[in-house]
């Protein structure tokens, strides 16, 4: 059984046991959350939702909270002498999927 679930405006495809690197969740390592915006299920069947399928929800656990590979910019203004380079890394949360509930 798998389920596709929509999470900070990206989609994941997902699967009881699997481990997913999201954006990052506000929640303590180790808690449980449930996401309910579940976009289809297939098992079997495919249910697709309208947009969302009725009464479907994810269980998943928080495994652990991490910063991204660094992404490195720069800023340059032409005949100004003005050179800036930036480094940035994003936030994310590994989840561990427990259940699918239809």
């Amino acid at each position: 059984m798998f389920a596709i679930v929509e999470t900070s405006g990206k989609q994941y495809r997902v699967e009881p046991g699997a481990q997913v690197v999201v954006d990052h969740v506000d929640a303590e390592e180790g808690s449980t959350i449930i996401l309910d915006r579940v976009l289809m299920i297939g098992d079997d069947g495919v249910k697709v939702g309208t947009p969302l399928v009725a009464g479907a929800s994810v269980e998943a656990k928080i495994v652990d909270h991490h910063l991204g590979e660094k992404v490195k910019g720069m800023q340059y203004r032409r005949r100004h002498r003005m050179r800036r380079w930036f480094g940035f890394r994003h936030s994310h949360t590994t989840l561990e999927i427990i259940s699918i509930k239809a």
